[in-house]
């Protein structure tokens, strides 16, 4: 399948992956891990400079509002370059939850921490048996 991708969507392409390529190379991997979380901290705030933590989030300052193929353009760079941080279960999963599912009390309270790299989350399901 060939993709055409807007200049916005090549321009989120080459800046991800021209960071990956700077920044998470085999060594670069190997200290991230020794890290105290396992991952980078300094990632971790390079992705929310970038606005990549409001990758899903209604499009405003730190947030990017985008969409799938926008989504698909990041997770190729970072599943190439293995990266350590919880970007898919933070950004993808809660972060489509929030987008999704929240109340805008819901979203006032928990976004600003979560785009402004202090907040990492996961989803987590329940089921229950009545």
């Amino acid at each position: 399948m060939d993709i055409d991708l807007s200049e916005e969507q090549r321009l989120l392409k080459d800046g991800v992956e021209r960071l990956m390529r700077e920044h998470y190379g085999f060594e670069g991997r190997r200290k991230y891990q020794t890290e105290k979380l396992g991952f980078s901290e300094a990632m971790w705030a390079r992705y929310a400079e970038l606005g990549l933590l409001g990758l899903l989030l209604p499009e405003a300052p730190g947030r990017l509002g985008a969409g799938a193929v926008e989504t698909m353009i990041v997770m190729e760079a970072f599943g190439k370059a293995l990266i350590l941080e919880p970007y898919f279960a933070t950004v993808v999963l809660a972060g489509g939850v929030l987008r999704q599912g929240a109340s805008e009390a819901q979203k006032a309270n928990l976004i600003p921490g979560y785009c402004g790299r202090s907040d990492k989350a996961c989803l987590c399901l329940t089921t229950v048996t009545l």
